[in-house]
């Protein structure tokens, strides 16, 4: 197993997941009254997920529920008003040094979206696991990436049946690093 390789594909694969069929308007003429209603409705899209990615967690304490998601909502906002920022034509045409191909809106988008700083996700990343268990932190980063670590272990399982345990040991780590870099992209 090429090690290097498998672990890019691992990561630019669960970075194009998170990102695939995202809302693009095609329209860039944001008329005010527009402009207000998509930023209500996407607020309300992130208070939305806030809760479907904390309640299942069924915190006892009130307070300690609310700044979960008070820092969940913070890394959803910080990630869509990035995004929103930074747009693909942001990014210069050219080439993908790796390949020669040119570069696709995706790539641009990915390249651009990559740019964040990193201290939107060590932000994440301390807040959840100031407040929550290791076991909680997993299941949050499993909800923000609907259980994608999982299903692609299923799918290497199925493709490959002969895998062995030390590629499995191998893999399952890169997965759960591809995802926890994945919730820092706009889906």
């Amino acid at each position: 197993m090429k090690t290097p390789h498998l672990l890019n594909a691992l990561i630019f694969g669960a970075i194009a997941l998170s990102a695939f069929g995202q809302n693009q308007s095609a329209s860039n003429a944001p008329a005010s009254a527009a402009a207000a209603a998509a930023d209500t409705k996407s607020d309300a899209d992130i208070e939305k997920k806030t809760v479907a990615l904390v309640d299942p967690l069924k915190l006892e304490d009130p307070a300690k529920t609310g700044r979960v998601k008070e820092i969940i909502r913070t890394h959803l906002k910080t990630v869509r008003d990035w995004h929103n920022s930074h747009p693909p034509e942001s990014v210069p045409a050219g080439i993908n040094p790796t390949t020669g191909n040119r570069l696709s809106t995706l790539d641009r988008e990915v390249i651009a979206d990559s740019a964040m700083p990193k201290s939107v996700h060590a932000d994440l990343m301390a807040g959840l696991l100031r407040e929550l268990t290791p076991e909680q932190v997993e299941m949050i980063l499993d909800k923000y990436t609907v259980g994608k670590v999982a299903f692609t272990m299923t799918g290497y399982r199925a493709i490959v049946p002969d895998l062995t345990k030390e590629e499995e040991t191998f893999i399952l780590p890169s997965l759960q690093q591809a995802r926890e870099e994945a919730v820092d992209y706009k889906n």
